[in-house]
């Protein structure tokens, strides 16, 4: 078919809107023709088991699915009895963008916490942790934590360990909302497992889509005594593919070899390259540490929707100005200066 949109414009708004990795639609090309079993049955699906535990050892389940959604939603539920309630951060996704999925399909309470930088922590937790055996209260039965978080930030495994102690000793679970896992790592420069099975984490949803992929995510079931009907949910979620070869090999192309760090780390660096171009810039204050793929910045009024006029990005906090710029793995080093150069110009006519 014909090409209808300018592959030269690059938007600020999401890693989502990124194409596809020419290796994954290579991978994906590679996969076709011929039959396979369907419903995960099929060898591809049986290969990416053995490439995860080579992320995340022996022992483990793994679930391609849909969507990010569709892992957050799908992993909680299976972890909670239905008078469970999840903590989670204010700004986590799984409160701010998922709709009403949480509760409408997974039937699961969200226990908010309010947090400076998207991160909880052992006493952020406590401020929800209470009610256990109150039957007019959702039981505080999980945790859930985003990495990287909404705000661009990044837990170190120490601080994930410290909350999945933390949780344990209440008898609540943790889970990992890893859609920008990669981009966690590679800022980190450790391993996935580091911040996940060896810190504690019960339950990982493993993020590919903001990476380079089509569409393809995975719960990695870290410890398989924290689940219950999984396979069952699936299919009643509307998250079980027929054709999951599909699915499954664009995580094997991903994860198989080094090519999640190379663009997740590119990501990163582009976020680094626009701070610092940024910097000391008049008018413009940085709200949050720039740790991942991700630049929060307040502006005076007027100048977001001045830059709308060409970029796309979204507001964080439209009452203080408050924006976000994410950056992608095919970001370039032009996209930043020449975005960097509009916005300083716009401050100057301020």
């Amino acid at each position: 078919m014909q090409r209808v949109h300018d592959a030269a414009w690059r938007g600020f708004a999401s890693d989502n809107y990124a194409g596809v990795h020419p290796r994954v639609l290579e991978a994906l090309a590679a996969v076709n023709g011929g039959h396979q079993v369907a419903y995960g049955e099929d060898v591809y699906t049986e290969h990416l088991h053995q490439v995860m535990t080579t992320h995340f050892g022996m022992g483990i389940e793994v679930f391609p699915v849909f969507n990010g959604t569709g892992a957050n939603v799908l992993s909680l539920q299976s972890m909670l009895p239905r008078w469970g309630g999840v903590i989670c951060a204010q700004t986590a996704h799984v409160n701010n963008d998922e709709s009403v999925a949480p509760e409408a399909v997974g039937g699961i309470k969200l226990l908010t916490v309010e947090t400076p930088d998207g991160k909880l922590t052992p006493a952020l937790i406590d401020q929800q942790a209470h009610g256990r055996g109150d039957e007019h209260r959702a039981q505080p039965l999980a945790v859930t934590i985003t990495q990287s978080t909404e705000l661009g930030t990044v837990y170190t495994p120490e601080e994930v360990k410290a909350i999945a102690d933390h949780a344990h000793s209440l008898g609540m679970l943790l889970h990992m909302d890893g859609a920008r896992i990669s981009n966690a790592a590679a800022s980190l420069g450790v391993p996935f497992r580091a911040f996940t099975r060896d810190a504690g984490v019960d339950v990982l949803s493993f993020g590919g889509t903001k990476n380079g992929l089509m569409g393809a995510e995975a719960i990695v079931v870290l410890n398989p005594d924290a689940v219950e009907g999984l396979i069952y949910l699936r299919k009643m979620n509307m998250q079980l593919a027929s054709k999951m070869r599909f699915t499954s090999a664009q995580l094997i192309a991903l994860l198989e070899g080094d090519l999640w760090h190379h663009l997740a780390n590119h990501a990163n660096h582009m976020a680094q390259r626009l701070r610092k171009a940024l910097e000391g810039t008049q008018g413009l204050h940085f709200t949050q540490l720039t740790q991942a793929n991700g630049v929060f910045v307040t502006l005076p009024a007027g100048v977001a929707d001045e830059l709308r006029k060409e970029f796309r990005f979204y507001d964080w906090n439209a009452a203080t100005g408050e924006v976000r710029w994410m950056c992608a793995w095919d970001t370039t080093e032009d996209d930043i200066d020449y975005f960097a150069e509009a916005v300083k110009k716009v401050l100057e006519g301020k």
